[in-house]
């Protein structure tokens, strides 16, 4: 089965779980890995990663340093996940979980947090409490990038995720719009969490490539 027809059988399934129809560009991704380093031992979640055009992309920047941690919720595009990239730690979790996911693996703090998560997810009364999470979880120099589509940008929920950001980071810059991507959409790149960063947890031992539930 082709990444698309799978991605678009699990929107189909559930719309307001899965992000799209399709999966994001060549030229979205890009911009939303961007902030990935390209030196040194980083940690990198991923947010709703869906069949894994992202990971591809942040694997191929990694190129096996650090810890790159997958927080998928959808358990059949887990399993993808799990069997094409055995390089990424694959969570078949709710992003709401990110804080206990982290200390379970001997993490406090990530470097970057890349999200593909659908506006739906910070909606309700958990949703409020997610990008503080996602802030909480970053260190003092880390970045959380969001994608959105270019119209749905002015929509209520669009703005009310931007106010969110805004609260949470000192910095919130969007990106240009990435008309080669259907639809065309944009990134937020937020720096400087407002919130007190997680305090590192002891150290543990890599935890095999696995989806949880």
């Amino acid at each position: 089965m082709s990444e698309t027809v799978l991605l678009a059988r699990e929107f189909l399934r559930s719309p307001l779980r899965t992000a799209s129809l399709i999966p994001s560009s060549s030229r979205l991704v890009e911009r939303l890995v961007a902030a990935v380093p390209e030196r040194g031992e980083p940690v990198v979640v991923e947010l709703g990663p869906g069949t894994g055009p992202a990971t591809a992309a942040i694997q191929h920047k990694l190129a096996g340093r650090g810890r790159h941690i997958a927080v998928e919720l959808n358990e059949r595009l887990a399993a993808h996940l799990v069997e094409r990239f055995p390089g990424a730690e694959t969570v078949a979790e709710s992003a709401w979980e990110l804080p206990r996911i982290l200390a379970d693996r001997g993490l406090g703090a990530a470097d970057v947090v890349v999200s593909s998560l659908p506006w739906s997810a910070f909606t309700g009364p958990q949703g409020q409490s997610l990008v503080p999470a996602i802030a909480s979880v970053l260190s003092e120099t880390g970045v959380y990038t969001q994608f959105t589509y270019t119209f749905a940008h002015w929509a209520p929920p669009s703005r009310h995720r931007l106010a969110q950001l805004r609260r949470a980071f000192e910095e919130v810059v969007a990106s240009g719009t990435v008309y080669r991507n259907l639809p065309p959409a944009l990134v937020y790149s937020a720096r400087r969490p407002r919130v007190p960063v997680c305090q590192p947890a002891p150290p543990a031992a890599p935890i095999a490539n696995r989806t949880a539930s």
